[in-house]
């Protein structure tokens, strides 16, 4: 029994090894007529792999390139598609090239720090003191987004000047506002468990009980009534006859 741990290599293990023994065929044809024709065949079973992609533009040509690429680009017929460069196929792709940006301070980002930099370029007026008054903050905003454990006013002014590289600088009368306030302004923390997560509670449709109903003891009033009334309307039955009489 052959085992197909000993069989060669599937190059392209999408189509199996059935094509790959059929790819494998074409090579030994002389005939380069008859190896066409082959071909031609070959890619008509490849076809059946994928039918639902026929309607894409490059769909045959990706077949024509699968079955060079599975040939090991030992192939030689005339595809109605220029044969594939082995290069193009196995060189890995270029890496691409990421913007590396240093940030002094995780908590503040790249826009804040662009933003001081070009606040800090503006001649002295009041509205530039109005602005740094404003950055510092959101700074403090910012700061307690990223640690709302506690906060050192006393750190952020000297992280402003930091940024600025010295040329912002606070009132010696500023007061940041308080942490408590800046805490109730911005929004909470995400909690780790959302609550379409939650398990849900066991939903089964228990049977319903019947209620039994309670049988009314039946009175015996309306005896005792009939009693009564036989007992009057015989008196006064007899009464009347013996009136009459």
């Amino acid at each position: 029994m052959e085992y197909n741990t000993t069989k060669g290599k599937i190059t392209v293990k999408e189509y199996g090894r059935h094509v790959q023994a059929m790819v494998d065929y074409l090579l030994t044809i002389e005939d380069k007529e008859l190896r066409n024709q082959q071909a031609k065949a070959v890619i008509r079973t490849m076809a059946c792999f994928s039918p639902g992609t026929k309607d894409t533009p490059d769909y045959w040509q990706k077949l024509w390139d699968h079955l060079f690429i599975i040939s090991n680009f030992k192939l030689d017929v005339d595809a109605p598609f220029s044969k594939p460069e082995p290069q193009s196929i196995i060189a890995k792709p270029a890496k691409v090239a990421y913007q590396k940006n240093h940030i002094q301070f995780p908590p503040y980002g790249k826009y804040m720090e662009e933003i001081i930099k070009n606040v800090a370029k503006e001649p002295d007026s009041e509205e530039k003191r109005i602005c740094t008054e404003n950055i510092a903050i959101h700074l403090k905003k910012l700061y307690l987004l990223w640690n709302r454990d506690s906060v050192n006013d006393d750190l952020l002014v000297e992280q402003l000047k930091i940024l600025s590289n010295g040329t912002l600088d606070l009132r010696e009368d500023f007061t940041f506002p308080a942490t408590k306030e800046i805490l109730e302004q911005i929004a909470p923390p995400p909690s780790n468990q959302k609550k379409n997560n939650q398990p849900k509670k066991n939903t089964v449709p228990q049977p319903t009980k019947k209620k039994k109903k309670k049988k009314k003891k039946k009175q015996n009033n309306n005896e005792n009534g009939n009693g009564k009334g036989n007992g009057n309307s015989n008196g006064n039955h007899n009464g009347y006859n013996n009136g009459n009489k």
